[in-house]
């Protein structure tokens, strides 16, 4: 099936309209006591964040079964829940999805170096000054250098914990709307899936979240960030045909995202050099164009891209 047979598939506006009319309304919800209160330095905020998480699964939920799309009968196949076929294809995604996020990271900041966006400190002296204000006066420490190793080593079993919460959001963004946009083709379904990821952390990064900037600049920086990873978690959803791979990914982004501040000497501009900043964008844009040249937008199998109906991947 190519892209131009895939067109004249309909994309559920209304219901498009609906999910991400809830979900953007749930996450206001939920930061409202941010607002109303000292915003990101509020106590509640670090339940309020993993909270807001699952609002677009709540979104998903909704589509799904109030307004039925998709229909009954589809709707495990439509989400990516199940079945995981190609098997052997899900579980290697799976742990790309694991493995690979935490090294775009690394690659992320010394491409950040080499840019003078960051200046690196391999002695981690800034960490460890940040950790000795973070404890009480004269309390022991190991050498941070051990500190270091012990952050590094727990970043996969962070991962998989941070997957638990990412699969609220993935639910929602690759689960049910990326499949839902897929009539528009391949590359548009994906950029504005992210656009939408995106603008939705607009009440967070309003609060200076990620970037420090309490403007439609982080908004815009965020939207541009979200597309970036967004091509690559939707293609984790694509080609395995499967929301797995690309929870944990997400998930492994998350654990890896403060790694920027374990190695920075100086404080960094997280728009430049963090995880979801311009230097990881060209890490990401690479990778995206070595996809595209080996065939991997094209070697999709059987998804369901049109609510109620399985269709065969198109070719991009």
């Amino acid at each position: 099936m190519n892209d131009q047979t895939l067109h004249t598939r309909r994309v559920p506006w209304t219901a498009v309209i609906v999910f991400v009319a809830v979900s953007f309304a749930l996450a206001w919800l939920v930061a409202l006591p941010l607002w109303l209160g000292d915003g990101l330095a509020e106590p509640i905020s670090v339940l309020l964040l993993p909270v807001m998480m699952f609002t677009p699964a709540v979104a998903a939920l909704v589509v799904t079964f109030v307004m039925r799309v998709p229909a009954r009968g589809q709707r495990a196949r439509f989400l990516g829940l199940w079945p995981m076929r190609p098997a052997k294809r899900v579980i290697w995604l799976m742990v790309a999805g694991w493995l690979v996020p935490p090294l775009l990271v690394g690659l992320g900041i010394l491409l950040s170096a080499a840019l003078g966006f960051v200046q690196l400190d391999l002695t981690f002296a800034a960490f460890a000054a940040e950790l000795e204000k973070a404890v009480p006066a004269g309390t022991p420490l190991p050498p941070v250098q051990v500190i270091v190793f012990a952050q590094l080593a727990m970043i996969p079993v962070g991962g998989l914990f941070n997957s638990l919460f990412a699969f609220g959001e993935e639910l929602g963004w690759r689960g049910w709307l990326l499949p839902a946009l897929r009539p528009l083709g391949t590359w548009p379904a994906l950029i504005l899936s992210g656009v939408i990821w995106g603008a939705w952390h607009s009440p967070v990064i309003l609060l200076g979240y990620n970037f420090g900037r309490t403007d439609l600049t982080g908004v815009l920086l965020m939207i541009g960030g979200c597309v970036a990873w967004g091509i690559l978690l939707g293609w984790l959803r694509l080609r395995s045909a499967s929301v797995w791979p690309a929870v944990i990914a997400h998930g492994s982004l998350n654990a890896a995202a403060g790694f920027v501040l374990i190695v920075a000497a100086t404080q960094p501009d997280m728009a430049l050099a963090g995880p979801l900043g311009v230097a990881t964008w060209v890490v990401l844009a690479l990778l995206t164009v070595v996809l595209v040249l080996t065939g991997q937008f094209r070697a999709q199998p059987e998804l369901s891209d049109a609510p109620g109906r399985l269709l065969s991947a198109p070719r991009s």
